[in-house]
């Protein structure tokens, strides 16, 4: 990596990695020098997957698709660890108004807090309604395979793996 590169980090639990997030990722690796995949951990979030084991998996599917880019684990404030990464940008997909409500504010305070830019990438249409939350819970209720327009195969294959942990996700209204 030369030292005039721009490296920007796609930071997220990615819990499980989506379609959306690949095409991101994608997309991403075309506009910057160098891209780093930061998996992180949210306290407020239930998670299905260790921190290692969605490094993994990210790591393997960038490898299937030829893709250049680092993935790293990280604990605590995604600012600081853009600073940490030599990061000059945070790279976020947008999919409606209400990520972008919430990532305005977000992006406001990165600046402020770590002099960090935040550069956004509205989603592909085909990706703009995907969540990690709303796929475990559709994952908890049924068959895991039907999620092979919102998955890559590794992670379907990976999902049926933590059958046992998938009904920790239903929700009330999918229970029924």
């Amino acid at each position: 990596m030369a030292d005039n590169d721009h490296i920007v980090i796609f930071p997220g639990t990615f819990d499980p990695i989506t379609n959306g997030h690949l095409d991101i990722i994608t997309r991403g690796t075309t506009l910057f020098d160098h891209l780093i995949i930061a998996v992180g951990q949210n306290p407020e979030k239930r998670e299905l997957f260790s921190q290692s084991e969605r490094v993994e998996m990210i790591r393997q599917l960038l490898e299937q698709r030829g893709l250049s880019a680092e993935v790293h684990s990280y604990d605590g404030l995604t600012a600081d660890y853009a600073k940490k990464a030599g990061a000059t940008a945070i790279l976020r997909g947008l999919r409606n108004a209400t990520d972008l409500h919430f990532e305005f504010q977000l992006a406001l305070t990165n600046r402020v807090v770590a002099d960090v830019e935040t550069v956004f990438i509205m989603t592909s249409d085909e990706h703009g309604f995907t969540s990690s939350s709303l796929i475990k819970q559709i994952a908890a209720a049924g068959d895991v395979n039907r999620l092979h327009r919102l998955l890559p195969p590794l992670v379907i294959e990976q999902m049926q793996g933590k059958r046992g942990q998938l009904s920790d996700f239903l929700v009330d209204g999918l229970k029924e």
